[in-house]
């Protein structure tokens, strides 16, 4: 499989596929192509969000909404092209003295695009649970669904400092995981492609929630879109097989 196909199968699955129910809010992430990371020539870009900003209202503000796309998300893209610049600079110039910073910013702003790039579309304003082939792998790995929503709850309330609770395919053991991801891109597992993210950074919620992570973790399970983790769950089980 070449790059170019790998970038379109791959962890993250095109958008086209990400939500198989013919509705409205399904073919407005097939028109946003949330998922689709970089551009002709390599560079990352900025999808626009597959949804109006107030659209999970109440559980997500409009505000934090605007500054956690814009300016973090955003900002994350824009890292991570200084970064491919500054690394190529050096190939260029035979000049590796600041390559292991850049690499690493690399690894933090890019880890950061992709997270967020699956978050917006784990989530709706209509609350649905996990069904088919992600419910049985649920019940199969976790014991039920409730076991599953304590741990990732417990999971992503507990990160030291800023980071993420994440639901992912480990392909190696063809099994469901909950990671606990400090940042963006530490305590993850190789291998490992995320089918449902929890966003636990400050910016994410403080606004609305202020220091009340806990709240804001439960109230993110009003507006999870199961649906979506499924079909990432199906593009990924095709990827590896």
């Amino acid at each position: 499989m070449d790059r170019k196909k790998f970038l379109k199968a791959g962890a993250l699955a095109g958008a086209a596929t990400l939500i198989s129910t013919p509705n409205a809010f399904a073919q407005n992430l097939v028109d946003n192509d949330i998922d689709k990371l970089v551009d002709a020539n390599g560079n990352y870009i900025l999808q626009p969000l597959p949804y109006t900003e107030n659209f999970l209202e109440p559980y997500m503000d409009a505000e934090t909404m605007h500054l956690h796309y814009t300016f973090h998300h955003g900002g994350a893209v824009k890292g991570a092209n200084t970064d491919l610049q500054m690394i190529k600079k050096a190939m260029d110039d035979n000049n590796f003295q600041t390559a292991d910073y850049w690499t690493k910013k690399l690894s933090y702003h890019f880890s950061s695009h992709v997270l967020h790039s699956v978050f917006w579309t784990n989530l709706t304003n209509k609350k649905n649970d996990p069904q088919g082939e992600l419910l049985r792998r649920i019940e199969k790995n976790f014991g039920s669904y409730d076991k599953l929503k304590a741990l990732i709850a417990a999971t992503s309330k507990n990160v030291d400092g800023n980071g993420w609770g994440i639901l992912a395919y480990q392909p190696f053991s063809d099994s469901l995981v909950v990671l606990q991801c400090e940042n963006h891109e530490k305590l993850t597992q190789w291998g490992c492609i995320p089918l449902l993210v929890i966003d636990v950074w400050e910016h994410a919620y403080y606004l609305k929630y202020r220091n009340k992570r806990t709240d804001f973790v439960d109230a993110v399970f009003n507006v999870i879109n199961w649906d979506n983790a499924a079909q990432r769950l199906n593009n990924a089980i095709k990827l590896v097989k």
